[in-house]
């Protein structure tokens, strides 16, 4: 006796089914982090994992956004990508620092009672950035010949520059422009100073 029609399509569509459950649950998976992603992911976790500084996401963004190759990804590289976003945000804040001293705002409105504790502030501020980009050279060159100590010791200066340009708003209580670059820069030290710690 032969299956009927109806028995035979629905038989095919088992068939075809069953043929294309595996390439299914396989278009469904997360694709495979690349080497390089799951070294800075190990890295991020190591230094990143019980940080009061900052976490592994903060970590993966920073480092992942230029590392390099796979290859020669170590915590001594790890660090000096640290240390080169946090020149690239002393660069940027001391040219907005320059910009809201010139009037030219960047975003910001300033109450007229509060223009002259502002002021102050960011002049505190470009001195304090202008350090961190005066130290940048010294602490570049240590990385290079080993020397993490010294290293390590310049990006806690650097983190503390970044700290009290923040704390002197909070000081003179009027609202901080420079809250995410001085967060940001505050993070990008101690990652590097946790990165040389290990390498």
């Amino acid at each position: 006796m032969a299956p009927s029609t109806s028995s035979a399509r629905l038989m095919r569509v088992v068939v075809v089914l069953l043929l294309l459950f595996p390439v299914l649950l396989k278009a469904n998976e997360a694709p495979p982090f690349s080497v390089k992603a799951q070294l800075i992911l190990a890295a991020c976790k190591s230094v990143g994992e019980g940080s009061t500084y900052f976490d592994v996401q903060f970590c993966e963004g920073a480092i992942g956004s230029i590392a390099g190759g796979g290859a020669d990804l170590d915590y001594q590289v790890f660090g000096g990508i640290a240390m080169r976003l946090l020149a690239e945000n002393a660069t940027s804040t001391k040219a907005k620092i320059d910009r809201l001293l010139r009037g030219g705002g960047g975003g910001v409105k300033l109450k007229a009672e509060d223009d002259v504790a502002v002021a102050r502030c960011l002049q505190s501020c470009q001195s304090l950035y202008g350090g961190i980009l005066y130290d940048w050279l010294a602490c570049t060159a240590a990385v290079k010949t080993r020397l993490f100590g010294e290293a390590t010791r310049i990006l806690e200066k650097a983190a503390a520059a970044a700290k009290e340009c923040e704390d002197g708003f909070g000081k003179n209580n009027v609202a901080s422009p420079l809250s995410a670059e001085d967060d940001d820069a505050f993070k990008l030290a101690k990652l590097g100073v946790a990165f040389l710690r290990l390498a």
